[in-house]
């Protein structure tokens, strides 16, 4: 029986190359598990997170750029909101600033004019697409934003007294 070592460069044998394969294989695999995870946490994480805006901070504020997906703040301009093709368009206003929000069906519940308002969705050219329209705010949106809550009621009040 030889007991003496084999050299790595022993061609007669066949094996020269296959250990380091076998090994290089398995820190490519997880590697790339490693890298696909880290790409799909960061797309998730960034595509959750929605950031409260003020109408007036749009475009302005870290945050509240256009294409990105962001809640905004504002009161339902009186004589803005319309239907059509099982659309309603209606201009949302906050400090003098407005934009154009296009909501894709009928917002219901007590959505009208004259009141403040949080649409979900993203600004493109001047048009804000919206997915979601939130008549009440949380309790824990009140809790965390009450000077911006404070700020809308106000506005919500003038737009009443303007309109009676």
């Amino acid at each position: 029986m030889d007991l003496s070592p084999r050299s790595t460069g022993d061609s007669t044998s066949g094996q020269g190359a296959t250990p380091v394969r076998r090994r290089w294989l398995p820190m490519v695999i997880v590697a790339i598990a490693i890298v696909a995870g880290g790409v799909v946490v960061t797309r998730f994480l960034t595509s959750a997170i929605d950031y409260y805006c003020n109408v007036d901070e749009i475009g302005v504020r870290s945050g509240c750029d256009e294409g990105r997906r962001i809640r905004v703040q504002g009161v339902v301009v009186e004589g803005s909101l319309a239907k059509e093709n099982g659309a309603t368009t209606f201009d949302l206003s906050f400090h003098d600033k407005t934009v154009q929000v296009r909501y894709e069906g009928d917002p219901g519940g007590v959505f009208q004019e004259c009141i403040p308002v949080v649409a979900h969705g993203r600004l493109q050219d001047d048009l804000f697409a919206s997915d979601r329209i939130e008549v009440k705010h949380s309790n824990e949106y009140v809790e965390k934003n009450d000077t911006r809550m404070k700020e809308s009621d106000e506005e919500a009040a003038a737009c009443s007294v303007q309109q009676g």
